[in-house]
């Protein structure tokens, strides 16, 4: 199988499926001298950690990160990073009754057509527990562009229809939706909450800005960042769009309203 790897000269590899004994990513590229430890990954994991909150997934998973290789006395060594983290609450019983059927929304029928072969326990590669390795590789990112003062936040924006008003960055830690809205935080909660009691889930929109971008990165034509960006979003299961900036709103908007005015 290909397809598992991303980026080229901080090239990230993930592995592993969902009910198998472990998962993680192999990271070629890191230049050496980072200060990075457990303590630097793990912060990272603990947020996507399923069980935490109404909105997430109720498999428990301590999703503890295990750094085998690429690193000495606290310091990157600019050889590839292994990382691990390893599946606990694995109960594959549930899953019998999908051996031999397909579910809608999954990848099942096209891992089988394409393979011949798929792993229906809880959706085997394609399940939404890969994401774990990018959640690692991305922590040790932030490690090289915390050096060249880059910083990304990622928070939610929408679910359920229910939107944030407004944007307030020291909320979005202090719920478990990640929301900068404390109100809107609470209004999502409760939507979801009525919407698992019908059986039933929800979508949402989150929204990623970065600060100190530094101009020129990316490549011209093919390989432009904003391209490079939205692959790596739309590889991710539950994407299913990418705006950036204004995005489709451009559409509907006079081209004098959606030039970019320079500012110093």
């Amino acid at each position: 199988m290909s397809g598992n790897s991303f980026g080229t000269l901080f090239k990230i590899t993930t592995w592993g499926e969902s009910h198998g004994e472990a998962l993680g990513v192999v990271i070629d590229g890191c230049p050496p001298g980072i200060e990075l430890s457990n303590e630097n990954i793990q912060k990272d994991l603990d947020q996507r950690r399923p069980g935490q909150g109404k909105g997430s997934s109720p498999r428990k998973e301590r999703d503890r990160v295990e750094i085998l290789s690429g690193i000495f006395e606290g310091k990157t060594t600019g050889t590839p990073i292994s990382l691990m983290i390893r599946n606990e609450d694995v109960d594959s019983s549930p899953y019998e009754e999908w051996r031999e059927v397909f579910r809608p929304g999954q990848a099942d029928f096209t891992y089988l057509a394409k393979y011949g072969i798929r792993d229906y326990r809880g959706g085997g590669r394609a399940s939404a527990r890969e994401t774990a390795g990018r959640v690692a590789a991305g922590a040790v990112a932030k490690r090289i562009l915390e050096r060249e003062k880059v910083e990304i936040t990622g928070y939610t924006v929408e679910i359920g229809g229910i939107r944030a008003e407004r944007v307030d960055y020291s909320e979005i830690q202090r719920n478990a939706l990640r929301c900068p809205d404390r109100n809107a935080a609470m209004a999502m909660e409760k939507k979801i909450e009525e919407v698992k009691l019908q059986g039933d889930s929800l979508g949402g929109v989150v929204e990623v800005l970065v600060r100190g971008c530094p101009p020129g990165l990316g490549e011209p034509v093919f390989d432009k960042l904003e391209a490079d960006l939205t692959k790596g979003l739309m590889s991710i299961g539950a994407i299913r769009g990418v705006e950036i900036g204004a995005g489709f709103r451009v559409a509907r908007m006079l081209g004098s309203q959606c030039n970019d005015p320079i500012g110093p």
